[in-house]
């Protein structure tokens, strides 16, 4: 090959896909020692709740054994379980 010549580099096209972070369920349990006053709270100051619907999906809760508080990206749903548990 001479000099003169040019070399072409082949091209390279990567496509990059990205996709939504997966959603995941934040689950209140029952259990005997947690206050129904102290659930109804953090509803309220964690999640947001407005006191009506703070207060319906704490008796849901104590009826059913268990109950969906929020349906969130993995690293707010684990940071807000965190915050319940500090």
């Amino acid at each position: 090959m001479s000099d003169t010549q040019i070399k072409e580099k082949p091209t390279t096209v990567t496509e990059i896909k990205i996709e939504e972070p997966g959603s995941y369920k934040v689950i209140y349990m029952n259990d005997e020692l947690t206050t129904m006053e102290f659930v109804v709270e953090t509803l309220l100051d964690i999640f947001d709740y407005n006191p009506d619907n703070a207060e319906k999906i704490t008796v849901k809760i104590h009826q059913d054994g268990m109950a969906v508080v929020a349906v969130l990206p993995y690293e707010i749903a684990e940071q807000k379980g965190i915050e319940v548990t500090v």
